[in-house]
């Protein structure tokens, strides 16, 4: 049994996989309650299919870019479970998960997940399928809509829980380059994280719990502490 763990935005995702196929899948708003949250609704999953997490043979966590309250969540608690279980640990990119769940919207195109990078920027990549590989054409970054259209060469499969928001001046600086994703399609599945990290696992390519690290674009913004009130005598 594999357990998949997404808590990268406010929409927060869980599955289960054996043998290659997904068992239960869950995905819900909650905010920034990942850490109220997660490990309940997980006991729930597990409960519903009569299993335990000591069934559990690997852990698939999104790996961000995304929420840092909410990566920390889910990263935390995919290292403890990989600890305490003694079980291999992979993760994943946030938008190589979400722009592989798009990819069979027009099968042969590459295609750009966006999420919401806040100050006025979006975080992209682009990815495409070679062989049985689900490959970078253009790794995590941060741009601008502007800037992310300037760059798109060829007609290109658009998705993400964000792209609403963006997607009418995609759709006009691209327009008929762009193939925009909608409805459904928009909410990220934890199930293709599932099948990324299955892949991986089953090649017995491994992250190492100890030095596996958020994917974080921006650093945090840090309040820089007062100076101490020093009383004039």
């Amino acid at each position: 049994m594999i357990i998949a763990i997404d808590t990268s935005t406010s929409t927060a995702g869980l599955a289960v996989m054996q043998d290659e196929k997904v068992l239960a899948e869950m995905s819900w708003h909650c905010g920034q309650n990942h850490t109220t949250q997660l490990l309940p609704a997980l006991s729930f999953i597990l409960k519903q299919l009569k299993l335990a997490l000591s069934d559990a043979q690997g852990i698939v966590v999104a790996r961000g870019p995304g929420s840092y309250n909410g990566l920390r969540v889910g990263l935390g608690t995919a290292k403890g479970l990989a600890y305490s279980l003694n079980i291999p640990l992979v993760g994943i990119s946030t938008l190589a998960a979400e722009s592989f769940q798009a990819a069979s919207a027009a099968p042969g195109l590459p295609v750009c997940a966006v999420m919401n990078a806040g100050r006025g920027e979006i975080a992209a990549a682009v990815y495409h399928q070679d062989g049985g590989s689900w490959l970078p054409v253009v790794p995590e970054h941060l741009a601008t809509v502007a800037s992310l259209c300037l760059s798109i060469k060829a007609a290109t499969i658009f998705c993400g829980e964000y792209l609403p928001v963006v997607s009418a001046e995609i759709q006009q600086r691209l327009v008929e380059k762009a193939i925009l994703v909608s409805g459904a399609a928009l909410i990220r599945r934890a199930s293709f994280l599932a099948e990324l990290g299955n892949r991986r696992l089953r090649s017995h390519d491994y992250d190492d719990p100890a030095v596996l690290q958020p994917l974080y674009l921006r650093a945090p913004s840090i309040t820089q502490p007062k100076e101490p009130y020093l009383e004039r005598k």
